[in-house]
C-alpha cells in the first residue's frame, strides 16, 4: 500500500479480536485509529445518558491501550459521510476497515464504501460485533427466521466459532499530518460525562469501562455464577448473571472471547452443559435481536406486528414517572427502576417485570419505556432493546402474547423469596418481614408501624389493582383485535 491504513472504530472499542484493525496491521501499512462520534447523521439514534458516560470511559481506555503499544487515538465529531473522506484525504490513506453494524446506520457505511472505492482507496468491513450475521443461516425455503428457537438452532449448528484473535503486541502508527490533527478533539472535549449534577456515582460503582474491565467481568462470572447459570439467572437477589451486557455493547469484549470462555469452562468440567447452553441461547437472542433490526431498521418506532398500531395506549404521564421513578407501590417493579436509575443496569428478570407493567399494567405505550431504558441503561442498544420490549409488548415477531401479564407480586415472591433484592434497592421497606415485603399492603398495621412505614406516606400505595389491571389489558387486547379484524 502507498498510504496508510485508517481503521474506523464504532462500536469495537477494543484491541483483542478486532478483524478491521488485525487486517489494518497485516496489510503492512502503518496505521491511524479513529473514533468519530457522528450525532447528526439522520440514520443515527444519538446516545442515551447513561450509553454516553460509558462510552468516555471506554473511549479512554481504548486510548490508552492504543498508546501502549505504539498506537494513537484520533477523536473527531461529525456526520460520517463527510468527516470520514475528509480524514481519508488528510492522511492520504490508502485504506480504510472497519467492522460492520446492522442498523440504519449500515445505509452510511455502503455508502462510503462505494465512494472511497470509486476514489481509489480499499475499503472493506468485518464481522466483529455478532455470532450469526443477518442472512448467515436462512429457512429450508430460503427466508429469515421470524421465530427465535429455529433460528438459535440453526446458529447453534455453526458451533464452534472461530477463535477470537489475539491483541496485536505492535502496533505500526501512521505519522498523522497537521491538517487532520487540528480537526481532532480531545475525549473530554465531547462533554460525555456528567458535570451538573454528576449523577453518575452508582454507576462507576457497579462497572469498570474498557477492555480490561471486560476481561476481569468475564473471567469473575466464568469462575462465578456461570456455575449454575441455568437454574440461578432469573435470581435478582444473587449473584446469578454476567453483567457484560454493557461490555458487549460497545465493543469490549467479543461474543466469540465469550462463547470460548465458557466452552472452556463446560469442557473441563468446572460448569454444566445446561449452564453453557442457556448461555449460548442468550447470545442467540442477541443475533436474532439484530436480524429483526437489520430487517426493520426502524424497529425502535415500528410495531413488527403491525395489528398493534390499533392498540388503544393511555396517555398518563403521571403513571409513567411513577414507573420510572420507583413509586408504582409494587415493591419488585420499584427495585428495579431504582436499580437502573442507580446502576445504569438492572436485572434480566426484572426487565420483563418492570415492562410488562408499564405495556399492560399502565397500559402505556412500549415506546415510551424503550426511550426510559435508551437513555438509562449502559446497555442501552439498538436491536436488543427494541426487540426486548416488542417481545414483553406482544407486538414483536417472536413475542410473548400480550395475555401473559406478569404479577408483580408472585414473580417477587418467586424470584427474591427472602426479599434481599427489595430491601437492597426500596431500603424504606428494609424492615417489613418478608412474607409482607412483595405486597406491604397486606401486613397488618401494627406490622407496619414496627417497621417504620407508612403507606401512602413513605412508600406509596399501589397505583393501580393487579386483578383491575389485568382485566383493563385484556380488554384493550380485545379492542385492538375488533380494530384489525
Amino acid at each position: 500500500m502507498s498510504g496508510p491504513a485508517l481503521v474506523w472504530f464504532r462500536e469495537d472499542l477494543r484491541l483483542s479480536d478486532n478483524p478491521a484493525l488485525a487486517a489494518a496491521i497485516e496489510s503492512g501499512a502503518p496505521v491511524a485509529c479513529l473514533y468519530l462520534l457522528d450525532e447528526t447523521s439522520p440514520e443515527i439514534r444519538p446516545l442515551g445518558g447513561a450509553s454516553r458516560w460509558w462510552l468516555a470511559g471506554s473511549l479512554a481506555a481504548l486510548a490508552e491501550a492504543l498508546e501502549s503499544r505504539g498506537g494513537r487515538l484520533l477523536v473527531m465529531r461529525g456526520a460520517a459521510r463527510e468527516a470520514i473522506p475528509q480524514a481519508v484525504t488528510a492522511l492520504g490513506a490508502s485504506a480504510v476497515f472497519w467492522n460492520r453494524r446492522y442498523g440504519a446506520e449500515r445505509a452510511i457505511d455502503a455508502e462510503l464504501k462505494a465512494s472511497l472505492k470509486a476514489d481509489g482507496v480499499k475499503a472493506a468491513s468485518f464481522n466483529a460485533r455478532l455470532l450469526c450475521e443477518p442472512g448467515e443461516v436462512r429457512t429450508k425455503t430460503g427466508g429469515s427466521y421470524r421465530v427465535f428457537t429455529p433460528f438459535k438452532n440453526a446458529c447453534v449448528a455453526l458451533d464452534p466459532p472461530p477463535r477470537p484473535l489475539p491483541a496485536p503486541g505492535r502496533i505500526p502508527a501512521a505519522e498523522i499530518p497537521d491538517a487532520l490533527l487540528a480537526r481532532t478533539l480531545a475525549i473530554a472535549d465531547l462533554a460525555l460525562e456528567p458535570t451538573a449534577p454528576d449523577w453518575a456515582g452508582g454507576l462507576r460503582a457497579t462497572f469498570t469501562r474498557g477492555e480490561a474491565g471486560a476481561r476481569a467481568r468475564l473471567a469473575a462470572f466464568v469462575d462465578g455464577p456461570l456455575a449454575g447459570y441455568a437454574e440461578r439467572r432469573n435470581r435478582p437477589d444473587v449473584e446469578s448473571t454476567s453483567m457484560l451486557s454493557p461490555h458487549l455493547r460497545f465493543g469490549e469484549i467479543s461474543p466469540r472471547q465469550i462463547v470460548h470462555a465458557a466452552l472452556h469452562a463446560r469442557d473441563s468440567g468446572s460448569v454444566g452443559a445446561g449452564d453453557y447452553d442457556t448461555l449460548r441461547s442468550e447470545l442467540a437472542w442477541r443475533d436474532f435481536s439484530h436480524q429483526l433490526l437489520f430487517e426493520t431498521p426502524d424497529m425502535a418506532r415500528t410495531n413488527l406486528q403491525r395489528a398493534f398500531d390499533a392498540f388503544p395506549w393511555r396517555e398518563d404521564e403521571a403513571a409513567l414517572e411513577a414507573w420510572q421513578r420507583g413509586r408504582t407501590g409494587y415493591p419488585l417493579v420499584d427495585a428495579g427502576m431504582r436499580q437502573l436509575w442507580t446502576t445504569g443496569f438492572m436485572h434480566n428478570r426484572v426487565r420483563m417485570v418492570v415492562a410488562s407493567f408499564l405495556v399492560k399494567h399502565l397500559l402505556i405505550d412500549w415506546r415510551r419505556g424503550e426511550d426510559w431504558f435508551w437513555d438509562t441503561l449502559c446497555d442501552a442498544d439498538s436491536a436488543n432493546n427494541a426487540a426486548s420490549w416488542q417481545w414483553v409488548a406482544g407486538s414483536g415477531m417472536d413475542a410473548a402474547p400480550y395475555y401473559r401479564i406478569f404479577n408483580p407480586v408472585a414473580q417477587g415472591t418467586r424470584f427474591d423469596p427472602k426479599g434481599d433484592y427489595v430491601r437492597r434497592y426500596v431500603p424504606e421497606l428494609a424492615r417489613l418481614p418478608s412474607r409482607f415485603l412483595h405486597a406491604p399492603w397486606e401486613a397488618p398495621r401494627n406490622v407496619l408501624e414496627e417497621a417504620g412505614i407508612r403507606l401512602g406516606e413513605t412508600y406509596p400505595l399501589p397505583i393501580v389493582v393487579h386483578e383491575k389491571a389485568r382485566d383493563r389489558a385484556l380488554e384493550a387486547l380485545a379492542t385492538m383485535k375488533r380494530a384489525a379484524a
